[in-house]
């Protein structure tokens, strides 16, 4: 192996940057050649690719979003599409790719190294937190910070005015961002998608707190709750209980941008250089990640049939201390 690529693709998250530092930095450590594909596999089609050396990825680990930008390709989706790829990458001598993403990201890797065989290592970089293989995702301690740090600020002016506000947070179809900035900010309660949402139930909550004079109250809403976004989900509170003056927040993209964490830095930075590192060692079609704070490898296949859980402990502990 000589010459390898890295690509970012997704959805971005705080922590891509430094990933592909510690793959630019540890090819180069390695002997090898490193290349950078800009807009994932859609520069791989459109032939956007870099060489990359020690000083292209220079002050760069402290910034959010990604320097290799990021997008959606359809066109990829096609055996057309995956040949032109294929012969982007031939003609430039690639070896080997690291892709940095999430499950779609691997779920192309994954089909088009049953096509032409090239070896793709994959590193989870997402703030859904979701794959299954991994403690954490690149991007997810910074995502849950930065929402934690939005609720504590929408709790102060909450308590000055007696309100009950929806904070909807992002996530798709997990609700992990959702449980940790609500329990971390004394959330009353956390609707996620991976338990079913009882309104009256919600309500009832509402009730007791509002008749114990509770000044205020947060509700977090991951946005793939099954009972809607957080409008629907007030408008519907509001419809059986007015008790509160209602307000709602939806944070939105404002989770991905800005500059990691140390947590997330150092995590990019370890699954960055084990990425190359199992390049080298002759590993292909798997994931790196970290459990219990050893490198683990998990096959695309199954990182992206498997989903990981959330603990029902954690989904006690709201109700315990709201």
């Amino acid at each position: 192996m000589k010459k390898i690529a890295v690509f970012t693709s997704g959805g971005d998250a705080p922590g891509m940057n430094a990933c592909v530092r510690a793959v630019v930095r540890t090819g180069l450590n390695q002997g090898l050649e490193v290349m950078g594909i800009k807009k994932g596999f859609a520069g791989m089609i459109d032939n956007l690719f870099i060489p990359l050396y020690s000083n292209s990825v220079s002050n760069i680990i402290q910034k959010g979003g990604t320097i290799l930008q990021s997008a959606r390709s359809d066109e990829f989706r096609t055996k057309k599409g995956r040949a032109i790829a294929y012969k982007n990458l031939s003609e430039h001598g690639i070896d080997g790719v690291v892709a940095i993403g999430g499950d779609g990201t691997f779920a192309g890797a994954k089909v088009f190294m049953e096509e032409y065989n090239l070896p793709f290592i994959g590193v989870p970089g997402t703030i859904d937190n979701d794959l299954f293989g991994t403690d954490n995702t690149i991007g997810f301690d910074t995502a849950i910070n930065i929402a934690m740090e939005a609720i504590d600020r929408i709790k102060d002016t909450a308590h000055a005015h007696d309100r009950l506000f929806f904070v909807e947070v992002m996530g798709r179809d997990a609700g992990f961002i959702a449980l940790q900035s609500g329990i971390a900010t004394g959330a009353e309660a956390v609707l996620v998608p991976e338990s079913k949402t009882d309104i009256d139930n919600l309500i009832s909550t509402l009730k007791t707190n509002y008749e114990k004079k509770k000044s205020s109250s947060i509700v977090v809403v991951a946005e793939g709750d099954d009972a809607g976004g957080a409008f629907e989900i007030a408008k519907e509170v509001k419809s059986k209980f007015d008790g509160y003056e209602i307000r709602i927040t939806v944070l939105g993209h404002t989770q991905r941008g800005g500059p990691p964490t140390c947590n997330d830095r150092v995590l990019a930075s370890r699954l960055g250089i084990a990425a190359v590192q199992q390049l080298l060692n002759g590993e292909k079609g798997v994931m790196v990640g970290q459990i219990h704070k050893d490198i683990v490898l998990t096959p695309f296949k199954d990182a992206i049939k498997y989903h990981q859980r959330i603990n029902p402990s954690l989904l006690e502990i709201i109700s315990i201390l709201s």
